[in-house]
């Protein structure tokens, strides 16, 4: 059994009503509609969600590669949720050497994991060398006060403002991005007239 660390998501051994997996759940059934080709899951997890990917749309998906710090989330992941179009691997997503490692994708789906990295400049760059040109990257993070601020969640470094978020993309000169915003399992777009606030973004980002 993977132990629960307090923000990691193991469906079976969580309810079905638990707000966290709802919304994780959510995030990946929204990536299913825009997911194609070869994809990388980074920071997978316990490996659910690379799962839940393959299994809905093998259509339109050759492989899903999950990656994650933990050794442990790895090792269950293989046992639990093994596919053959699937490979799960242990490393750091801020790992420079992952680009030469692993090739490029024509997709990436990195989901609350954003909020976890100190060096947040050499992630977005793996990401930036991982992603094949008019490759799709799609990420989300949670907001909060903004960088350097403390978050309240002993997990996070910090938390960004809606507004940085909308800006950490820029240095990359994707061709479009277009954002969403969460609460619980509902998602959405940036244009939709809301009355109520949504704590989670989530970026489109073409290359």
């Amino acid at each position: 059994m993977l132990e629960d660390t307090g923000e990691r998501v193991i469906p079976d051994q969580m309810e079905v009503t638990n707000r966290l997996l709802i919304e994780h759940v959510a995030r990946y059934q929204f990536a299913t509609s825009f997911v194609y080709g070869r994809v990388l899951d980074f920071a997978c997890g316990s490996g659910y969600g690379t799962h839940l990917m393959i299994k809905s749309s093998k259509e339109r998906v050759e492989r899903v590669v999950g990656i994650d710090y933990s050794g442990d989330a790895i090792a269950y992941a293989k046992n639990r949720y093994y596919h053959p179009l699937t490979e799960f691997i242990h490393g750091d997503v801020t790992d420079p050497n992952l680009p030469s490692e692993l090739g490029q994708f024509d997709c990436i789906v990195s989901f609350e994991t954003f909020e976890h990295i100190h060096d947040e400049k050499q992630f977005l760059k793996n990401i930036d060398q991982l992603l094949k040109p008019g490759g799709r990257l799609i990420l989300s993070t949670p907001f909060g006060e903004g960088r350097d601020q403390p978050s309240g969640v002993p997990f996070h470094v910090h938390q960004l403002t809606v507004d940085e978020f909308k800006h950490l993309f820029d240095e990359f000169n994707y061709q479009s991005v277009e954002f969403f915003y969460q609460n619980g399992g509902l998602i959405v777009p940036e244009s939709f007239e809301i009355d109520q606030y949504f704590p989670l973004g989530i970026a489109i980002c073409k290359k």
